[in-house]
């Protein structure tokens, strides 16, 4: 039966002539040419890279300012003009205003003297709305002595450094040892000396130093 089957298969490719067996001859051939070919593999997605969210603090905000004596504020009571005054902060570091009398301001940021007063009213005003502005910054003084044409004591109103400071006493003089400068810093109960060699500083070889409230700088 099977040799039955194939003879009957080649009889008909036969019947159809040279052209039909040329076209199932290149349609064989054809069939796993195209299987063999695979299909283009898609791109690989590109790798986007995780960065790390990193806060940003900020350096020097308003509520870091530490009050102190002979600065000037304006305090305002809302609604209570009878208790809203503008006062210096006397040199023991204390402010008067009434119902409150004295109270110290010298050393705190606004936010806590405003919250300190508001507790001190409580008893007459409920609910009082206190804000504490800093009208005039006179506390923020660095004093410079020794070889400058202008020793003496400087406000300050914004950062400085202390070549700033130098720079303001119109410079060192001739004599001046530039390798020997050295800034006295009051830390808590303790006073530390940082040395600063202006030579080094000034070609860039040392950092400059950010000067802070009650520093004195020595220029031997």
């Amino acid at each position: 039966m099977i040799v039955g089957k194939f003879a009957v298969i080649a009889a008909c490719v036969a019947l159809a002539g040279p052209a039909a067996a040329q076209e199932a001859t290149t349609a064989g051939n054809a069939a796993p040419a195209a299987a063999s070919v695979a299909a283009p593999a898609a791109p690989a997605a590109p790798v986007v890279p995780v960065v790390p969210v990193v806060p940003v603090t900020t350096v020097g905000d308003a509520g870091d300012f530490k009050i102190g004596p002979e600065d000037v504020l304006d305090i305002q009571v809302w609604k209570n003009q009878d208790l809203s005054r503008v006062v210096p902060v006397r040199p023991d570091g204390r402010i008067s205003l009434p119902l409150v009398n004295d109270i110290i301001a010298a050393g705190l940021t606004p936010t806590e003297l405003r919250g300190q007063i508001t507790e001190r009213l409580a008893p007459f005003v409920p609910s009082a709305e206190v804000s504490v502005i800093v009208r005039e910054v006179h506390s923020f003084k660095v004093s410079i002595v020794g070889a400058v044409r202008m020793p003496g004591t400087y406000e300050i109103k914004s950062a400085a450094t202390v070549l700033d400071l130098i720079a303001r006493a119109q410079g060192l003089t001739e004599f001046a040892h530039r390798d020997r400068v050295v800034v006295h810093r009051t830390v808590g109960d303790t006073t530390k000396q940082i040395p600063f060699n202006y030579g080094r500083v000034a070609d860039g070889k040392d950092q400059n130093l950010v000067v802070q409230r009650g520093d004195i700088i020595v220029i031997p």
